[in-house]
């Protein structure tokens, strides 16, 4: 299933996924979110949980990205293979780790391994030309993470094949030695990027913990936003229902 790159005048909104359950997958889908994010790499979904979580997203037509834990190329090919819209990457640093992300993610000209019998290939009923297109519409997002990463943010918005950039706010506090994601240096870091990205016409992303800050960072420029997660939403909704008080 494919997501579509965001367009100028709406920012797409999504949330991050952290629990293994299909049918958390088919009740967001069935709201206005325009996708979601499997947490592979801060949550305990491994590939048989991921490729569960992939058929409930199809079922209710919402388009999965995955964030995966690590860019071996044994990752890559299997979060491909089991149909993600596209992969949310965790500290890429430079254009050349960029490079080798976009390589192990593409079969032409790239490393991916080739195989008709996966959901990706719709078990065999594709052909091996339609199968080498369809995977060049695979999103691919670099989290920018660590002051190096700033640093290089042309560079790495440069790739072909890199789909746009994403802010880990937290990750990129601690590069700078500091423990408040909401820093001024932070904040300036993070406007810088998302100028980048949006001035090369790529995905300016971040993630949010509320509607607010949801608000002030599209106005910033974001335009591919994560608020919060199925936890989160979930344990802010149990809480809202336990402050009514009859009085």
């Amino acid at each position: 299933m494919k997501l579509s790159k965001p367009s100028t005048s709406r920012a797409q909104i999504g949330t991050f996924i952290k629990s293994s359950s299909a049918h958390v997958i088919e009740i967001l889908g069935l709201s206005s979110l325009d996708f979601g994010v499997l947490d592979a790499e801060h949550a305990p979904l491994d590939r048989s949980v991921l490729d569960l979580l992939m058929l409930a997203g199809r079922a209710a037509n919402w388009p999965l990205i995955v964030r995966i834990p690590d860019t071996a190329a044994s990752t890559i090919l299997s979060v491909l293979d089991i149909g993600a819209a596209g992969l949310l990457v965790p500290h890429v640093d430079s254009a050349q780790q960029a490079r080798s992300i976009i390589s192990k993610a593409r079969y032409r000209n790239g490393e991916r391994g080739f195989s008709s019998s996966p959901r990706a290939a719709r078990y065999g009923t594709l052909s091996m030309q339609q199968c080498l297109s369809s995977a060049e519409d695979t999103l691919v997002i670099a989290q920018i993470e660590s002051e190096a990463a700033v640093d290089s943010i042309e560079d790495i918005l440069s790739v072909d094949g890199i789909d746009g950039i994403f802010i880990g706010r937290a990750d990129l506090a601690l590069s700078f030695g500091l423990d408040d994601p909401k820093h001024a240096l932070i904040t300036r870091a993070t406007e810088h990027a998302m100028k980048s990205a949006r001035t090369a016409g790529k995905i300016a992303g971040i993630a949010v913990g509320n509607v607010m800050e949801r608000d002030t960072y599209a106005a910033l420029g974001a335009n591919w936003i994560v608020v919060g997660s199925d936890q989160s939403l979930l344990r802010q909704a149990a809480e809202a229902a336990a402050s009514c008080q009859v009085v």
